[in-house]
């Protein structure tokens, strides 16, 4: 937890006396408790064409602008220079080749400062990493909470990419991070358990979420995508849309539309150049309607990341009325069923081969529709943001974060 705990004010406000002497010292302005109340987002999980926490960032500020309007919400996060836009202030961070854009702070002091300067009452970190140390730091010097959000399986990449020592010395700074949050977000069941089995307690799985306005089945697009491409009406399209990263397991999903023959294709959007004469490739998608009207155009969602924390793209798939094959472990196991896809029992190329015929020996339009069903009954943005907005409310005692405007949608 943070060394510096916040405290109620009678009235169930916050009290800013600890904080503002902490300001003083280090030489910033304090808040004033008349003001707006500011809530501030950071990490480093972000860059042009990143995917699930960067779409997070986006639907969450565009959330709160509309149904949170008394917040002053922002976002900090790394840019090539010290800069600030109207929602977000990126802090001048050094690329990180091969990375499709991502950038790696190297300022503490200047991260914690521009985290200060927005003065807020809530801090919630992305990771755990410099963004999130400077969160805590921020949250210590302010008295406010500063809660973490998880959004990635560190034991599964570790070992898969660092040598035993490494790994586990990795987790043990990870695990110690994520126990100094005041509190500590999961985007699933199978998330939390990961953290509490490294010893981090005070866990709450929220589940992300989905635009159901944005993403919803486009009939018509089915057409006009397979002309594109050069399909035939008989041809078997399935989609991944994701960075080409190595845990995200296109391989698998290479050689497991090879082993089904010439009649399956695999599309991969924002997956690099093509590897082989079945799989077909588009660029990352930055407008999410256009993405929803490729998904649309797709007979079913593929995806072979057994240690995926959520996966955002099924539930863009789902909501888009697409069925989802997936391995049965991890986030996606824990989202999909066969009510609506189907999953393999392992990350393999047999396994993912074996579950996509079977799903295509269903009726791929049930499954669809059951599909869209589920996203909308579950995983709307609304359901997410409301419940994490309750949580802020717990944790400062500050009606702005749950007051909505009379006039709302």
């Amino acid at each position: 937890m943070s060394a510096a705990r916040w405290s109620s004010a009678p009235n169930g406000g916050a009290m800013w006396r600890d904080a503002s002497l902490s300001i003083a010292a280090i030489g910033l302005p304090a808040p004033s408790p008349a003001g707006s109340v500011g809530l501030v987002d950071t990490t480093m999980l972000y860059a042009p064409a990143s995917g699930g926490v960067r779409r997070y960032l986006k639907a969450k500020a565009d959330w709160v602008a509309r149904r949170r309007p008394s917040l002053r919400h922002r976002q900090v996060l790394p840019g090539p220079t010290d800069r600030d836009e109207a929602q977000i202030a990126f802090v001048q961070s050094a690329i990180l080749p091969f990375t499709h854009g991502y950038r790696w702070p190297m300022n503490l002091a200047a991260w914690t400062e521009r985290i200060l300067r927005e003065s807020p009452a809530l801090i919630e970190a992305e990771d755990p990493y410099l963004p999130g140390k400077a969160a805590l730091r921020a949250g210590q010097a302010l008295g406010v909470p500063v809660v973490g959000f998880c959004h990635s399986d560190v034991a599964a990449l570790t070992r898969r990419l660092l040598d035993g020592r490494g790994a586990v010395a990795f987790r043990k700074l990870w695990a110690h991070r994520f126990r100094r949050f005041d509190q500590v977000l999961a985007p699933s069941r199978y998330m939390a358990e990961i953290l509490g089995e490294a010893g981090v307690e005070n866990v709450q799985d929220v589940s992300l979420g989905v635009d159901t306005d944005i993403f919803h089945p486009y009939p018509q697009a089915r057409a006009p995508l397979r002309a594109a491409l050069g399909l035939g009406a008989r041809e078997r399209l399935v989609v991944f849309a994701g960075r080409p990263a190595p845990e995200k397991r296109l391989d698998v999903l290479v050689e497991a539309v090879e082993r089904l023959g010439p009649d399956y294709r695999l599309l991969l959007i924002g997956g690099g150049a093509s590897r082989s004469r079945q799989v077909l490739t588009l660029p990352f998608q930055n407008d999410p309607a256009r993405l929803a009207r490729i998904l649309s155009g797709c007979d079913a969602l593929v995806h072979a990341n057994p240690f995926e924390t959520l996966g955002l793209v099924v539930l863009e798939a789902m909501a888009c009325g697409v069925p989802v094959v997936g391995v049965a472990h991890g986030g996606v196991g824990e989202t999909v069923d066969e009510t609506f896809g189907q999953l393999a029992a392992r990350a393999t190329p047999e396994a993912m081969a074996e579950a996509i015929a079977a799903l295509f020996d269903r009726d791929l339009s049930v499954l669809g529709a059951r599909a869209r069903a589920r996203a909308v009954e579950r995983y709307r943005w609304d359901t997410t943001f409301e419940h994490l907005t309750q949580l802020y409310h717990r944790l400062t005692g500050l009606p702005a974060f749950t007051n909505s405007p009379a006039s709302a949608p």
